[in-house]
C-alpha cells in the first residue's frame, strides 16, 4: 500500500516552461549583480567558496565566479551551490511578484486530494528546498507549502543516482516499497526504482515511454495499482 508519495517538480507538477523560460532567464539576469552585491554575506559566500572548490581554483575572484555561474546556467547544470544561488535570487522575484510558481491543475488537485486522505507528500528536485518553498509559496494557487511533510534537493545525492533515493527513505518513516516516486525522466525513475520505490512516468510533452508506468495527467493516477 501506497503511504508517501515523492514527487519531482519540474516537468511532472510544473510546466518544464516555466523553469526554462522563466527562472532560469530571470536568475541568468539578476546573478552578476546579486553576486557583487551579496559575497560577503556568509550564505552567500558559503555557495561561492563551493563553486571554488569544484573549479578548483581557491583564489579565482567575484567575476570568476559569476563567469562559471553564468556558464552552469547555460548549460543547464544540476550543480549545488548554483541551485542554491539560483534559490536566492527567485526569491527576490517571487517577493516582488515578478512570477507566481506555476502547477498544472490536475497536479495541484490531485496533491490536495492525497494530502487530505493522508497520504504524506514529498518533494525531491534538483533545485535547492529554498527554490521549492518558494515555488509552493508563492503557487498560482496560493501558499500549498501546508501540503508537504518535507523536501530534498541534490544535497542527498544526484536524481538518476540510486543512492540518493535510499538516502531519502533512511530519512523516511517508510519502507521504500510503501514510496510512489512521481517523475518526468526514466533515468530518475530507474534510480528510485532500484532503490526499491514504485515508479509513475508523467508524459506531458511527448517524451519516449519507459518501462515504468505512466500517465499523460494526473486525472486517472490511482494508488491502488501499486498495492
Amino acid at each position: 500500500m501506497i503511504k508517501a508519495i515523492l514527487t519531482d517538480i519540474e516537468g511532472t507538477i510544473t510546466r518544464i516552461s516555466f523553469v526554462k523560460e522563466v527562472l532560469f532567464p530571470y536568475a541568468a539576469k539578476q546573478l552578476a549583480t546579486f553576486m557583487r552585491l551579496n559575497e560577503n554575506k556568509p550564505h552567500v559566500a558559503e555557495q561561492i567558496a563551493a563553486v571554488k572548490a569544484i573549479i578548483n581554483e581557491p583564489d579565482a575572484d567575484i567575476e570568476n565566479v559569476i563567469s562559471v555561474l553564468l556558464k552552469w546556467i547555460e548549460e543547464d547544470k544540476k550543480i549545488t551551490p548554483l541551485k542554491q544561488i539560483q534559490g536566492l535570487i527567485w526569491q527576490t522575484g517571487y517577493e516582488h511578484g515578478d512570477f507566481k510558481g506555476h502547477l498544472y491543475a490536475d497536479a495541484f488537485e490531485f496533491l490536495q486530494a492525497q494530502h487530505a486522505q493522508g497520504t504524506a507528500l514529498y518533494v525531491y528536485s534538483s533545485g535547492s528546498v529554498r527554490a521549492q518553498q518558494l515555488l509552493f509559496k508563492y503557487s498560482d494557487y496560493g501558499d500549498i507549502r501546508p501540503l508537504f511533510n518535507d523536501f530534498f534537493d541534490t544535497k542527498v545525492g544526484a536524481k538518476q543516482e540510486q543512492a540518493a533515493y535510499n538516502t531519502i527513505v533512511n530519512q523516511l518513516p517508510f519502507s521504500a516499497n510503501e514510496i510512489l516516486f512521481l517523475s518526468d525522466v526514466a533515468g530518475e525513475l530507474d534510480a528510485a526504482k532500484a532503490a526499491g520505490l514504485n515508479t509513475l512516468h508523467l508524459i506531458r510533452d511527448g517524451q519516449a515511454h519507459s518501462a515504468h508506468p505512466y500517465v499523460h495527467d494526473f486525472s486517472t493516477v490511482k494508488l491502488e495499482q501499486f498495492a
